[in-house]
């Protein structure tokens, strides 16, 4: 009976930290950097990629827990939230600072050792910008999201520079994808969990009246925009007529989504506009890979 009492316990306490490293986030943004690599391998190493897909979800495991360390009152308050392991008390401040630091030093270095510097630093300064910037300033303003956008959008170049050890035209153009398909995808997010964000006081969409006009027709603009920038590797000649293709459907059924929201402003339309801004991503990068001349 102690044994089973025990193995519960050793159960209960790795999915704790599980959940502390928020691993089904971090699977995407690992997704992303993994594709940023394939676009820039002449030929395809899978050690690397296995190692960089390592380094990378340590580094992403220890942003995400010091945001839940900084954010525990807050995750306290939302329904989304309280039953992490913090607010919860399954486990200590002290546990998950260790845990971030361990997670993050040891990212640092698989990244910095098994493949470059740059891809490390990078790396780095994508959990400084997360944890200590973005973290604490969504707490207060809404800009907090411009903010965010920077580390939200380097997985892809990080996996770049991987690859390459360079930073260039490519990779740059990969970034600002990303970059500025945060904006349709985290405001639709904060669209969706609106009440919930509003318990602990956080106020993300755009407009400061929140699910309004004004909110939704910002998000039409910047998905307006994210078109014409994702269409800019076919204009450098980095890609051929099949992305240029399926980047211009992509972005159209996108833009489209976002008036609907202009239109409705309900919350099931921002909900459809998240779920295709989870397809519109891999989508587009997946296809960068296949096309790449």
């Amino acid at each position: 009976m102690s044994k089973v009492i025990h193995k519960n316990h050793v159960q209960e306490f790795i999915k704790s930290y599980i959940e502390l490293g928020k691993l089904r986030l971090s699977s995407f943004v690992i997704l992303s950097a993994f594709l940023g690599f394939c676009i820039g391998s002449k030929h395809f190493h899978f050690m690397n990629a296995m190692i960089l897909s390592l380094g990378g979800l340590l580094i992403t495991v220890a942003s995400n827990t010091l945001n839940q360390i900084h954010e525990v009152e807050l995750d306290s308050l939302m329904t989304r939230t309280q039953n992490r392991p913090l607010p919860l008390g399954k486990l200590s401040l002290k546990q998950a600072q260790h845990f971030a630091l361990y997670t993050g030093i040891s990212g640092f270095f698989i990244l910095a050792y098994f493949l470059n510097l740059k891809s490390a630093l990078v790396s780095l300064i994508s959990l400084i910008m997360y944890a200590y910037i973005y973290t604490p300033m969504k707490q207060k303003t809404s800009f907090a999201v411009f903010v965010g956008a920077f580390p939200g959008a380097f997985p892809p170049l990080i996996g770049y520079i991987a690859a390459t050890n360079q930073l260039d035209i490519t990779g740059w153009l990969i970034f600002a994808i990303q970059f500025f398909w945060q904006f349709p995808h985290f405001w639709a997010i904060a669209w969706v969990a609106f009440e919930d964000y509003k318990k602990a006081g956080l106020h993300l969409l755009p407009s400061k009246g929140g699910r309004d006009l004004s909110s939704a027709l910002q998000i039409l603009i910047y998905t307006s925009v994210l078109v014409p920038v994702s269409l800019l590797p076919y204009t450098y000649g980095i890609v051929g007529i099949l992305y240029f293709m399926i980047a211009l459907i992509t972005g159209t059924i996108f833009i489209y989504q976002s008036v609907i929201l202009l239109i409705k402003r309900t919350r099931q339309a921002a909900l459809q506009l998240m779920f295709g801004s989870f397809f519109y991503l891999p989508t587009i990068l997946i296809t960068f890979y296949i096309d790449k001349i």
